[in-house]
């Protein structure tokens, strides 16, 4: 197995968005909307699959595997009435994957990804000249002990159709 560290190329990524976008294509349908040979095709899922970025179907994406190891939250204070503004631009940078507006102290919690401690600073120096934000507080996540998932969710509602 190649090293998870390697990076995509765009044909991967054009790949992973269209299976994202619609996880049910065929081989062959991907390669017709992305212009390449139906073997390439197979060839990168195969590739994806095995370097355990391509995780299941819908595509789960191992975003360490993809080269961005670490993750961080941000609670972010803003200026009232800037919520949808800030939201905009924190939606520009490549590297914040969700944005939630929560009660409490802080105003959004962010959700980022980096490749290494130098490159969380760049993206948080980035978060920081947001616009409207007006401080930030930001964690480091250590590991994921119960990963996103909505399996249990959807097994209690087939069980309530019984």
């Amino acid at each position: 197995m190649a090293p998870k560290d390697e990076g995509l190329d765009a044909l991967d990524a054009r790949l992973l968005l269209l299976l994202s976008d619609e996880p049910r294509l065929g081989v062959l349908e991907c390669s017709r909307r992305l212009g390449v040979a139906r073997g390439t095709v197979q060839a990168r899922m195969d590739r994806l699959v095995q370097r355990g970025v391509l995780l299941g179907f819908p595509p789960e994406l191992d975003l360490a595997a993809m080269g961005y190891g670490l993750t961080a939250f941000a609670v972010l204070e803003i200026a009232q009435g800037h919520r949808a503004l800030v939201a905009e631009q924190l939606a520009a940078i490549d590297e914040v994957c969700e944005v939630h507006a929560t009660t409490g102290q802080g105003d959004l919690f962010v959700r980022m990804v980096a490749r290494s401690n130098a490159d969380l600073q760049r993206v948080i120096d980035e978060v920081v000249g947001v616009t409207g934000v007006r401080r930030t507080s930001t964690s480091i996540a250590l590991s994921t002990p119960v990963a996103p998932r909505v399996r249990p969710l959807l097994e209690r509602l087939a069980k309530s159709a019984e």
